[in-house]
């Protein structure tokens, strides 16, 4: 998939540094920036962005490639959107509870941070609105991708998706309570589970995703394909246990000047 030439000359500024960080393959229009981080830093040091670090050298380094500081959500695996134009990040203490992110405004900087959940931005075809999604099974399951392409207030059928890093569909294994999360109002869901022991599946987090994103009129959807657990030189998991259960990565998307 052929991206626009900042997204290029970005992801050659991170090569450059010494950064593995992804700069996602898909069309997006020119006025429109992300990333995803992995755990590593420049230099390869550990890069961490979880709350518990919020005053870390990690999000530091974030900066410097942000036009300002994002504004971080108290995510709670829900699907509340928050418009990040209306919050003043200088004068707010608290993260507001969200799990999606919209902003219009130019270098208004929409994140969530993920080890495992996934990862989704939105843009419309013109690059006049960006959001990103925390997409675990259960925001999944609440609808925070059809509540995040509401608050995006554009028609979706125009509307670009770029899945990031999560766990693959190799190594999610999931009981009763997932399965039924999801196939309880679209029996369909149940094409996305493979069956492993009883009572318990395989659950492809993307193809849901791609679901969802379909049944509400998305067409043009990309990425997919990594895993969190998998990939453990390149990604946190926090399936994986241990200092990357509290680990985690960021994925950034803002609007600069067209």
């Amino acid at each position: 998939m052929k991206r626009t030439s900042a997204a290029d000359h970005l992801q050659a500024q991170f090569t450059a540094r010494g950064l593995d960080w992804i700069v996602p393959e898909w069309p997006a229009p020119a006025s429109v920036r992300a990333f995803s981080t992995t755990r590593s830093g420049e230099a390869g040091a550990a890069f961490d962005l979880s709350r518990r670090l919020a005053s870390s050298t990690a999000r530091a380094e974030l900066r410097r490639w942000l036009p300002r500081e994002p504004v971080w959500l108290a995510q709670v695996h829900g699907s509340i959107v928050c418009d990040i134009d209306l919050i003043d990040v200088a004068s707010s203490r608290d993260p507001p509870q969200a799990d999606a992110a919209v902003a219009r405004r130019l270098h208004n900087v929409c994140a969530v941070l993920t080890a495992d959940c996934m990862p989704v931005l939105l843009t419309d075809p013109r690059g006049e609105v960006v959001a990103a999604a925390h997409a675990g099974w259960r925001g999944i399951a609440s609808g925070v991708l059809e509540a995040t392409l509401a608050a995006m207030r554009v028609d979706a059928h125009g509307v670009l998706a770029w899945l990031g890093p999560a766990i693959g569909p190799r190594a999610f294994e999931v009981g009763a309570d997932v399965f039924e999360a999801h196939c309880a109002s679209d029996s369909g869901a149940a094409e996305c589970f493979l069956p492993q022991q009883p009572g318990k599946w395989l659950a492809d987090l993307y193809e849901l995703a791609r679901r969802r994103l379909r049944r509400a009129g998305v067409t043009a959807i990309y990425g997919g394909g990594r895993c969190t657990l998998g990939e453990p030189a390149l990604f946190y998991s926090y399936r994986r246990g241990g200092a990357d259960a509290a680990s985690r990565m960021a994925t950034v998307i803002w609007r600069e000047q067209g």
